[in-house]
C-alpha cells in the first residue's frame, strides 16, 4: 500500500477508487481505516466503492469523498430491482448515512415493460429527466457519469450534468412522500438547483419558490418528454413570490437551474 500510494502521489494523481471489498467484518473495516490513514498521508482523495453502508468516516477524514453501500445503477446489468420506487426511496433511507456513490447517468432509457437486463449497452427503467435530477438529489462530492463517452455525445441534458455542482452551500427539502416522489433544492452561491424524482405514478407537483428569497430568477427547466429518453428544455423567468409547476411522468422526474435575473 505504501509503495503504490507514494507512486500515485508522485504521478500527481488526485485520488483513487477502491472496489470489490464487499464485506464489513472486522478485518475489512480495519483495512478501510488503514487505507484512509495512508491516503491522507499521501494527499490522495478516496472513493470507497463495493463497500458497506457508511458509518461516520466522513466526520474524521476530510479527503474521504463518497462510499457505495447502495443498490446502485450497475445492478441494471443483471436485475430489474432498480425501479423508480427504489431510486426515490434511496433519498429517504440510504442518503441519511452520508455521501452515496450510486453511479448515476444512465442515458439508455426504456419503459419497465421494454427493459431487459444486459451487460452490453445496459439500460435504465427511468427517464432522462430523472437521470438529471439524481445529480441534485443524490449527495456525492465525487459524482460522475457511469457510461461510455459515446452515450453522452450530443445528448440533451449533458449541459446540465456538466455544470451542476458536487458540493453545496444549502439544501432544502421542498416536498415529497417516502417511496412516492421527492423534490429537493440545493444552493451553490446565488444559484439554486432543483431535482425532482418520481415513482411509477405520474403526477403534477406545484413548487412554491419562496425559498429563493426575493427577486426574479431565470429558470432553465428539464422535464419529461413523450418517451423515456426525451426531455423538454424550457427557459422562463419566475419571481420568488411565484411557483413552479412540474409534470412528472411515471418513472420520471425533473431538474432545473434557477439563477438571479440580470
Amino acid at each position: 500500500m505504501d509503495e503504490a500510494l507514494a507512486l500515485y502521489e508522485r504521478w500527481g494523481l488526485k485520488g483513487i477508487k477502491v472496489d470489490f471489498m464487499d464485506r464489513n467484518d472486522q478485518q475489512m473495516v480495519d483495512f478501510y481505516h488503514r487505507l484512509l490513514r495512508k491516503t491522507a498521508e499521501h494527499h490522495l482523495m478516496l472513493d470507497l466503492h463495493g463497500a458497506y453502508a457508511p458509518t461516520g468516516l466522513i466526520r474524521t477524514w476530510p479527503h474521504y469523498l463518497t462510499q457505495e453501500g447502495v443498490l446502485g445503477a450497475e445492478n441494471n446489468k443483471w436485475s430489474r430491482r432498480i425501479t423508480a420506487t427504489h431510486n426515490v426511496t434511496l433519498a429517504y433511507t440510504r442518503m441519511l448515512l452520508g455521501p452515496m456513490d450510486y453511479t448515476p447517468g444512465g442515458f439508455r432509457h426504456a419503459t419497465p415493460a421494454e427493459f431487459t437486463p444486459r451487460f452490453i449497452l445496459p439500460e435504465v427503467m427511468t427517464t432522462r429527466a430523472q437521470a438529471l435530477a439524481m445529480y441534485v438529489v443524490y449527495d456525492s462530492p465525487f459524482s460522475c457519469v457511469s457510461d461510455s463517452p459515446d452515450s453522452y455525445a450530443g445528448q440533451v441534458g449533458l449541459d446540465f450534468i456538466s455544470e451542476v455542482p458536487t458540493v453545496w452551500d444549502e439544501t432544502r427539502f421542498l416536498q415529497g412522500q417516502i417511496g412516492e416522489y421527492l423534490v429537493l433544492a440545493r444552493r451553490k452561491g446565488d444559484t439554486w438547483y432543483l431535482g425532482a424524482m418520481n415513482n411509477e405514478t405520474a403526477r403534477r407537483v406545484r413548487i412554491p419558490l419562496d425559498f429563493l428569497g426575493t427577486g426574479a430568477f431565470e429558470v432553465s427547466q428539464y422535464t419529461d418528454g413523450a418517451a423515456p429518453d426525451q426531455v423538454h428544455v424550457r427557459q422562463r423567468r419566475r419571481l420568488a413570490t411565484q411557483s413552479l409547476s412540474l409534470e412528472l411522468a411515471a418513472n420520471g422526474g425533473a431538474a432545473a437551474r434557477l439563477s438571479p435575473a440580470q
